[in-house]
């Protein structure tokens, strides 16, 4: 059994950040040798602080081996605390600097395809409107990512993540309770198709047996628009129609509407956005979320917390079922 460890007589007064950050660097490296490199210090040297800090402490951290390093149960445990620790610091030194400019500092996000095509762009116009010195850092992520988004923004490469449905529980990951997810708005998917087609000019209700042979654009079966399109043909005692095309991108998908006689099944936050005609078509309605989500105990920085609330600003006519009609010239 671990002997309790004394924390103010054996680890407070022992323990340096130097340390810390050294272990840091040996467990992303993976070997003693190359953290020393990016450290611009001698092996050696970095050997004696990993083997000073191990004593401190009183327990091994690292397995040392001929391919190299790799963190014991011991270590994991202090690597996991020891990146909130420099985050945090991290953190407070933009605080610091953005005292001196409020409106300044940056912000780091990601969101699947879909989002990033359709709401992002008019949502960072709004944002960089009203905070035009924040500097955004923004990926674009496949909606199959989920697992290793969530792991990116539990070690702090993102502030905040957008995603489509329950990003809180892959099979995979821990559980979510250290996790905050508010909904922005619920989507729906809807049929749409482009000016060109038949059905653009209807107004009234189409069934779905009218669609069945008409050309589809489909997204794969794995994705949400897959199942829930599946889902309302089945339940209309119909076949899927065959796919002419499976794509998830919307510059394919744009072109192909716009100029033929194409169907395709998307958000309806894309939809809007697209100049595409949505077709008059039932669907299920089912809870399809825009969510936002952020470390529960991780301090936002300002620029973080400004983004927040200008999306919950942004998306609040979505949330009402409005038009997002000239919303980037409204703001």
């Amino acid at each position: 059994m671990l002997k309790k460890i004394d924390w103010h007589g054996q680890i407070g007064r022992r323990l340096h950040l130097r340390q810390l950050h050294v272990f840091f660097v040996v467990t992303q490296r993976g070997s003693m040798a190359k953290a020393a490199k990016q450290l611009g210090v001698s092996t050696p040297t970095v050997s004696e602080i990993i083997a000073d800090l191990e004593h401190a402490i009183g327990v091994q951290l690292l397995d040392r081996g001929p391919k190299g390093v790799e963190p014991t149960s011991f270590g994991r445990a202090l690597l996991r605390r020891t990146l909130i620790v420099f985050d945090e610091l991290s953190q407070a030194i933009k605080d610091i600097e953005t005292m001196d400019d409020p409106a300044g500092g940056e912000v780091k996000i990601a969101c699947p395809l879909g989002i990033a095509f359709s709401v992002m762009p008019y949502l960072f116009e709004h944002f960089s409107e009203r905070y035009p010195r924040v500097l955004i850092h923004f990926d674009e992520v496949t909606a199959e990512s989920t697992t290793r988004d969530l792991r990116a923004l539990r070690d702090r490469k993102y502030d905040l993540l957008l995603g489509r449905g329950d990003l809180s529980s892959p099979a995979e990951e821990p559980p979510a309770d250290d996790l905050n997810i508010e909904t922005l708005f619920d989507d729906q998917l809807v049929i749409v198709a482009g000016a060109k087609s038949k059905w653009a000019a209807r107004r009234r209700g189409i069934d779905l047996a009218d669609l069945v042979d008409d050309p589809w654009i489909m997204q794969a079966p794995q994705t949400g628009n897959h199942r829930i399109l599946a889902e309302a043909f089945k339940g209309r005692g119909l076949l899927m129609p065959r796919a002419n095309m499976v794509t998830l991108s919307m510059s394919v998908i744009r072109h192909f509407l716009a100029n033929g006689p194409f169907l395709t099944a998307i958000p309806r936050s894309v939809a809007r956005f697209s100049a595409l005609k949505i077709l008059p078509v039932a669907l299920p309605i089912r809870p399809w979320p825009v969510n936002i989500v952020t470390l529960k105990n991780r301090s936002l920085n300002p620029a973080a917390k400004r983004f927040i609330e200008c999306s919950r600003e942004f998306t609040k006519s979505m949330r009402q079922g409005k038009s997002n009609a000239g919303l980037n010239n409204r703001f």
